[in-house]
């Protein structure tokens, strides 16, 4: 009777550990998906491909004092603080920057063109480059910049643009706010899912300057400034963030986006999880930091599972491994002489193949056609 290799129980062990490991990958693939998903979160790989610089948020409360003078005294501190690290920009363009920022604040404004007027409408009005860090699905037009000299442009959605005009192809049409003609630069889909609507993006929302908003509307204080700049060592731009801000610790929240996501501080997540939604801080967190959060919480399961998955099945092949090594009946003198006994029958193998191929065309009977044989007969004749 021949003997088994492996026991029963043995193979369906190895076949379930191999389920196991399967079954993580698809999570952990699975996994990266959704965090690509996240754009507002994946400013820093999209400004440098080398993994050198962080993406850090900052949320403020309304007593945190932060206004837009006292952002563009950090822009130039931070340009002072990174000379003198040594940290210069390594390009012929004269514009180029060593980091890029944007600021928001959250207000209201009424709207009216000749045909409708709608009026507390949402408003964010926002500084520096904010549609880089949170781009928006563009059904028409294109977004504005901080660099349009009137600051006369306004980003709006479908919703807003079927009310003011019944149709959505309105980039390049004007509207009024408080009595100022703007240029509706572009039209954008808003997201409606259930995750949006929960993390607060239940209205419309027109998206405009900060100074446009602050003079032809109503306006908050400023609740939200975002950075990605050189982070050459670990906490390297937090730190540098934290020493020129200056913000009040008990008013302001700061986020590195860049390892979010990583298993580490997913894990983490999952250690501090009972924790996570208690907040001593007066801070509404815009939709997209909320949806972020949201994201966190299933990554850090998800995070929690494929370590699972990939790790337990691992750990038993390891042990299983060792303790075969323990138990083995082998010597690697044995496994070298089974190897050249083995390479020893393939080569005469292949030399007996090779042999018979030999003999058999020696063997091989010739042919001679009809048509050559009385082609000769009519030679001799």
């Amino acid at each position: 009777m021949r003997k088994r290799i492996f026991s029963k129980q043995t193979f369906i062990g190895f076949v379930l550990c191999v389920f196991l490991l399967l079954v993580g990958c698809v999570l952990a693939f699975a996994r990266s998906r959704i965090e690509n998903r996240l754009v507002s979160q994946q400013m820093a790989k999209r400004w440098s491909d080398t993994g050198d610089v962080a993406q850090i948020s900052c949320f403020f409360s309304r007593n945190a004092g932060i206004t837009r003078d006292r952002l563009i005294g950090l822009e130039h501190q931070l340009d002072s603080a990174l000379e003198e690290a040594s940290i210069k920009v390594e390009s012929d363009n004269l514009g180029a920057k060593l980091w890029k920022d944007t600021y928001s604040a959250q207000g209201s404004v009424n709207v009216s063109t000749d045909r409708a007027s709608l009026y507390s409408v949402k408003a964010l009005g926002v500084g520096g480059d904010f549609f880089a860090f949170h781009p928006q699905e563009l059904l028409y037009g294109n977004y504005f910049t901080e660099s349009d000299v009137n600051q006369d442009y306004v980003v709006i959605d479908e919703e807003i643009a079927w009310q003011l005009f019944g149709g959505i192809d309105v980039h390049g049409m004007n509207v009024e706010i408080n009595g100022r003609p703007f240029v509706i630069s572009g039209v954008i889909h808003r997201p409606q899912g259930k995750m949006e609507q929960h993390a607060g993006l239940v209205d419309s929302v027109i998206y405009m300057s900060y100074e446009a908003l602050e003079q032809y509307g109503s306006i908050e204080p400023i609740s939200h400034f975002e950075i990605v700049m050189p982070n050459p060592i670990k906490n390297f731009a937090m730190t540098m963030l934290k020493e020129n801000l200056r913000a009040d610790e008990y008013e302001t929240t700061y986020v590195e986006n860049s390892s979010r996501y990583s298993y580490a501080n997913s894990l983490k997540s999952i250690r501090d999880f009972p924790y996570r939604s208690m907040n001593d801080k007066a801070i509404l967190y815009p939709y997209w930091e909320n949806v972020a959060r949201a994201y966190e919480d299933y990554l850090a399961i998800m995070a929690l599972f494929v370590v699972l998955f990939l790790g337990v099945p691992a750990l038993i092949i390891f042990i299983w491994l060792i303790y075969r090594w323990k138990h083995k009946k082998w010597t690697w003198r044995s496994v070298r002489d089974k190897l050249i006994s083995f390479k020893d029958r393939i080569i005469d193998a292949l030399r007996d193949k090779i042999r018979a191929k030999k003999t058999n065309e020696e063997r091989k009977p010739i042919s001679i056609s009809f048509d050559d044989e009385e082609d000769d007969y009519e030679e001799i004749m």
